[in-house]
């Protein structure tokens, strides 16, 4: 661009003649400051961790107020703060280079002037256009948040707004394009959305074109081989906005992404980048109430986690996630269901699950004794009333620990038309358990069926297909028909619950 402002190039003209002082030298890359108001005081040095700060080193000032820190290698520089009692702090830029700042203890961040250090000279300078920028443009706001000031005047504060909007984008298109590569350019850059273009002609779905194109060059902004930029809060949005909202929240596609992007990162031999996108993405997947997100959850745990390429956890921490991956193995959505086989209702047959013939089949683990099940089941009744006839079979699962209560239960509440089992006692007893086990009547899966189907709270339910694969869980009876509804495209879903039923179930449903 030939024909900037004269400010814009009068700004970049100020900060080389700033670097021709003679500023005083120091050893390697160390960080002094001076700080009027404090003497022989406390003062910590922390960095940003995503958008979180954290403390890194601490240090004594002298009688005068000056503090020095060492300085960081250049794999540890990012986006740091300085802070003196009060507790209060200004920010700064960490790189490889002697770093020297004024400033006082009652407004530090206020009060800064750097001495030396062009990365926070362009940093600051850039700080102080935008305060100015937003100074300027705070008249037009108001014309604007007038509503009887004239339409001229209106006309005018657009204009105006517009013309601001331009200088700030020069201004950032030169920080983010400056061949220096000055970090907080790079920061700059991660915060500007890529500019889509039009689909080509004669695309019939544009909207689907350019929200591929722009999922697919998302982190064109981003220099994968800095380790640097984990240490911003921008770098947080980005990775947050993208695993939650730009992606579809669909587990598959999910998993091909997060391989895509965490080796991306290994292939550049960013150990930072990798472990902030990694620890973001599981925690996101184990914890989402999406359901059949745990899918991602497991298959990032077994993919870098159980084979050693995550290697910052302590031994208890790894043995944790570990362990939650393991307890989750037998229910991931898509996956074929254990082939669960107990006693039935009257404990003396014993019923595979594999041998139901149903177009759909509803595990339902409950117990006779549990309140919300007990709300649960009349549901399930009028469902299966309903639903028995277009393919579906409900294997309920008593999670009793003794059979005469739920069998009591059943049979009172004349729940006996769909499939009923249990364990009990006895054939949970060591060596009864064996002997059934080793005699190919049952497997360890069924006789630890709540750690199979990872129970922690009941009901708790799984709706299968015609091959027992996973279709859904963590389901609730209103959701149940919902999905059921939808699978066969029906249009009205719900015509035997009341709204407040709607309601209590959709509160309940995980």
């Amino acid at each position: 661009m030939d024909n900037q402002p004269f400010y814009f190039l009068l700004h970049f003209v100020l900060l080389a003649i700033g670097t021709l002082k003679s500023p005083v030298v120091f050893a390697q890359n160390d960080l002094v400051v001076h700080v009027e108001g404090l003497s022989n005081d406390t003062v910590y040095l922390a960095h940003y961790y995503g958008a979180k700060l954290f403390y890194n080193d601490t240090a004594v000032a002298n009688a005068s107020g000056t503090v020095v820190f060492d300085g960081k290698p250049f794999e540890e520089g990012g986006k740091y703060a300085l802070v003196v009692p009060g507790p209060k702090f200004f920010e700064f830029m960490m790189v490889n280079e002697p770093m020297e700042f004024r400033t006082t203890a009652s407004d530090p961040s206020g009060d800064l002037q750097v001495i030396q250090s062009k990365e926070n000279e362009v940093f600051y300078g850039y700080l102080d256009f935008i305060k100015g920028k937003r100074n300027e443009r705070a008249p037009f706001d108001a014309i604007l948040r007038d509503s009887s000031a004239a339409p001229q005047a209106v006309s005018d504060a657009r204009a105006g707004i517009a013309k601001l909007t331009e200088e700030v984008n020069e201004y950032q298109y030169y920080l983010t394009n400056d061949p220096r590569k000055f970090l907080f350019g790079k920061y700059l850059k991660m915060i500007n959305e890529p500019k889509v273009p039009d689909a080509p002609e004669g695309v019939e779905d544009a909207a689907m074109w350019q929200y591929m194109w722009y999922r697919n060059h998302y982190w064109d902004r981003v220099d994968f081989s800095d380790p640097r930029l984990v240490r911003d809060g921008a770098f947080d949005q980005l990775i947050s906005r993208f695993w939650s909202k730009v992606l579809p929240q669909i587990p598959d596609t999910l998993i091909v992404e997060a391989h895509s992007l965490l080796d991306r990162a290994l292939q550049a031999n960013n150990k930072d980048m990798f472990k902030y996108m990694a620890h973001h993405m599981t925690y996101a997947s184990e914890s989402s109430k999406i359901m059949c997100m745990d899918k991602v959850f497991v298959d990032l745990v077994n993919s870098y986690y159980r084979t050693g390429i995550v290697d910052w956890l302590s031994q208890e921490q790894s043995t944790k996630i570990l362990d939650r991956a393991e307890d989750l193995r037998y229910t991931l959505c898509g996956n074929r269901a254990p082939n669960i086989t107990l006693p039935n209702l009257n404990q003396d047959d014993w019923v595979q699950l594999d041998e139901v013939q149903a177009k759909y089949t509803l595990i339902c683990i409950w117990e006779s004794t549990c309140g919300h099940c007990k709300k649960e089941m009349p549901k399930l009744e009028r469902i299966y009333d309903e639903w028995k006839k277009r393919g579906l079979e409900i294997f309920a699962i008593g999670n009793d620990f003794e059979p005469e209560p739920w069998q009591e239960y059943i049979r009172e509440q004349k729940y006996t038309e769909w499939i009923n089992v249990s364990d009990n006692p006895y054939i949970n007893a060591q060596d009864s358990a064996t002997a059934l086990i080793y005699g190919g009547i049952t497997n360890l899966e069924s006789l630890n069926f709540r750690t199979t189907f990872d129970v922690y709270a009941t009901p708790k339910m799984f709706l299968l297909d015609e091959n027992k694969n996973i279709l859904a869980k963590q389901i609730g009876a209103v959701q149940l028909a919902e999905i059921l509804s939808q699978m066969e495209g029906l249009e009205e879903t719900l015509p035997y619950f009341a709204p407040e039923e709607k309601k209590e179930s959709a509160e309940n449903d995980h």
